[in-house]
């Protein structure tokens, strides 16, 4: 007999293994768990480690909140080589010596990357192309256009350089490929380079993360009550929103999907809406000052 699903909601901090992807991630936990619904947000690429949020539930309908949040990565990049992928699982392209490197002119070329900058997104990604994603092109020997797209990195500091390795923390906005910051580092030293390992130590709003490694999920199987003690709350995940709290009728009105009338600042950004115990019921925004218009509406369970 199949394991009777169960129904979940809340956020798990998965720590990713290098190696798997995280779609074979996903399932692997959501067998864990015994989950009828789950979602991951911010796919890794299969060499990369780290904070892989695992949204069970209702949870699904709050991921969007946080794929467009701010994310870090700890990188690194070996120097020397360049590679078809941008990282080590790719096919040698290119090698150069790397003897006149040194950390002053490493730190010194970081500069030019900071801050807003333009990426060419790899042929080695899940991005579409009539349909079919670049990577499955590229793997056909493909190679296409890509526009350009502007992403910001706050935050980009050399950590450690031992020939030919240099360890990188990076703080970005979404949408931003580690890989490609390396490759174009690595043009910029005239010697090329790709991603050795990666590592993602946070992501927004989950800024110092608590994450569960997969073989103490695994260690725990079947132990659902210690299984679930690792999941963090719905209200976690909009932490960073404005909120606002409604109560009496208009609670039954936004469970419906009906706006609610409430005084509050204009705002195009997303309020959390939460009930007067705390619990977050949906998202809504206030275009007006005076109408919340609910963009989501959570099905909260009722002990």
């Amino acid at each position: 007999m199949r394991p009777r699903k169960r129904r979940l909601d809340g956020v798990l901090l998965l720590d990713k293994p290098s190696g798997p992807s995280s779609n074979a991630a996903l399932q692997q936990v959501k067998l864990l768990y015994r989950a009828d619904k789950a979602g991951h947000t911010g796919s890794l690429d299969p060499l990369a480690s780290g904070l892989l949020p695992i949204c069970f539930g209702e949870a699904t309908k709050l991921s969007s909140y946080l794929l467009t949040g701010d994310k870090g990565y700890r990188a690194i990049a070996r120097l020397g080589q360049r590679t078809d992928t941008l990282d080590a699982d790719g096919r040698l392209l290119a090698e150069a010596p790397i003897d006149e490197l040194d950390a002053s002119r490493i730190d010194a070329a970081l500069v030019g990357f900071r801050g807003s900058i333009s990426q060419i997104p790899p042929m080695y990604s899940a991005l579409k192309r009539g349909g079919e994603t670049l990577y499955a092109l590229a793997r056909q020997g493909l190679e296409v256009e890509r526009e350009p797209r502007q992403v910001h990195i706050a935050r980009l500091q050399l950590v450690d350089y031992t020939p030919p390795f240099v360890v990188l923390d990076v703080d970005c906005s979404s949408g931003t490929y580690v890989r490609t910051l390396v490759d174009d580092l690595g043009q910029v030293l005239g010697c090329g380079a790709h991603v050795h390992a990666l590592r993602r130590t946070w992501a927004e709003p989950f800024r110092d993360p608590h994450m569960i490694e997969m073989a103490r999920l695994e260690a725990l199987d079947g132990q659902f009550t210690a299984l679930d003690s690792f999941l963090l709350p719905l209200e976690s995940m909009v932490a960073a929103l404005p909120r606002a709290t409604i109560a009496g009728a208009d609670l039954l009105r936004f469970a419906h999907g009906n706006a609610v009338r409430q005084e509050c600042t204009p705002i195009a950004q997303a309020i959390a809406i939460h009930d007067p115990q705390g619990q977050l019921l949906g998202i809504a925004r206030c275009a007006d000052g005076e109408t919340l218009k609910a963009v989501r509406v959570l099905n909260r369970q009722t002990s």
